[in-house]
């Protein structure tokens, strides 16, 4: 007897730990597609779980997708919830037809959904699809409007006349950071009496890195356009090639992209660290915000302009906080993708704004 307990003992302590006792992670994260260190919307969640994880003893852990579609969604949750999340962080729109049905799948843990909110994906409905948020889910959407406002603003304030947007795919988040980046543009060439802007402005329809968007920033570059706003997550790497061979200038998106290439003026930003912290801190005081549709805006530190990277000419630190203090204080009122149809319906008086198809 006592030779088989020693055996055993012998075997456990040669076994890995989990075998016996599998890892359990009370926080858990659900990538988009890409991977935590993206540069871009992975990586600023996972930044704001880490944060708080650490500062707060819990264990945390990630899940990355092989591929983009609900039910694999819903497969790396159920990953997450069998391995003990008690709290599923999931970043980006695309999440929004998997939590609608995960919140009910999982009634006892709790979803944080960033940059959408739950619904059932129907868009063919003539009312639209149905939107409906349980008490274990929130969503958090971020008033990119205004973080776009704030770039545009900033690069004609920094003397750019020439610039370009271009966006990923068309959906509301891209086109609140595109109609925001022409009126801050439009808002500052008034204060300064510029009548003469121009606007290059294109969808690319995706979110990759392609050839496709590399030359037409590159022909931009050459026709003059001075700094380019890359909005479409790796469409970013294909305007910063371009940029880099023409030695011309760009806007970033979503986090600070300054590391990303030397060509990064500023980059337009969501608080998605800060809101991922928040949400957490609610949700371990017991106050979680479920059941409801946030909006992260500059007076909840939601969007803003990475000043100590920058690299802006003339544009100061104390021009952002009198133009950030005028957002705070809902003295801009901003046209959103819910107000118009297309940016040609942008009043402007001081550029001359053309879509590129």
């Amino acid at each position: 007897m006592k030779k088989f307990l020693t055996l055993m003992l012998v075997l456990a302590l040669a076994l890995p730990f989990g075998v016996f006792a599998a890892d359990t992670y009370e926080i858990a994260m659900v990538t988009d597609i890409g991977t935590i260190d993206d540069k871009s919307f992975n990586q600023g969640t996972w930044e704001g779980i880490v944060e708080f994880a650490e500062k707060n003893g819990k264990t945390y852990n990630y899940y990355q997708p092989t591929a983009q579609s609900t039910e694999v969604y819903l497969d790396m949750i159920e990953q997450a919830v069998n391995a003990g999340a008690k709290v599923v962080v999931t970043p980006g729109f695309l999440f929004e037809q998997p939590i609608f049905q995960a919140q009910d799948m999982y009634p006892d843990v709790h979803f944080i959904l960033l940059d959408g909110n739950p619904n059932d994906g129907d868009w063919g409905k003539a009312t639209g699809p149905e939107f409906r948020t349980e008490k274990n889910a929130v969503g958090i959407v971020y008033a990119e409007e205004q973080a776009g406002f704030l770039a545009g603003y900033a690069a004609v304030k920094d003397g750019y006349t020439k610039l370009g947007f271009m966006g990923g795919m068309a959906v509301p988040a891209v086109i609140r950071f595109g109609y925001g980046f022409v009126q801050g543009a439009e808002y500052a060439a008034k204060e300064m009496g510029i009548k003469d802007l121009q606007m290059n402005y294109h969808y690319t329809g995706g979110f990759e890195a392609t050839p496709e968007a590399q030359s037409l920033a590159a022909a931009w570059y050459a026709d003059g356009i001075e700094v380019i706003f890359a909005c479409g997550g790796a469409v970013g790497n294909s305007v910063m090639a371009a940029a880099e061979a023409a030695d011309a200038k760009v806007i970033g998106v979503d986090v600070d992209q300054s590391a990303q290439s030397k060509t990064v003026i500023t980059s337009a930003t969501k608080g998605l660290a800060p809101s991922v912290i928040q949400t957490l801190t609610e949700y371990y005081d017991g106050k979680f915000p479920g059941g409801e549709a946030l909006v992260m805006d500059a007076a909840s530190d939601g969007v803003s302009l990475p000043m100590a990277t920058s690299q802006f000419k003339t544009f100061t630190q104390a021009d952002y906080d009198a133009i950030f203090a005028k957002l705070v204080a809902h003295e801009i009122t901003l046209l959103k993708d819910v107000d118009i149809t297309g940016v040609s319906e942008i009043p402007v008086t001081t550029m001359t704004v053309t879509e590129v198809k």
